[in-house]
């Protein structure tokens, strides 16, 4: 049975496990001032979210 030599370090186990996770963010146009924004998010441009003013 293969047994590895060395324990594997932190660093090298965290590096090979979080590729995977990664994806873009979900940019959608504001339906207000029609500008690229985080979905679920108040629009940092025009300050509405859902239809109403938010800040």
């Amino acid at each position: 049975m293969a047994v590895p030599k060395r324990r594997t370090s932190k660093t090298r186990k965290r590096k090979r496990r979080t590729h995977w996770k990664l994806n873009a963010p979900n940019i959608v146009e504001c339906p207000q001032c029609h500008e690229p924004k985080l979905s679920h998010r108040v629009c940092p441009d025009c300050g509405y979210y859902d239809g109403r003013k938010v800040k």
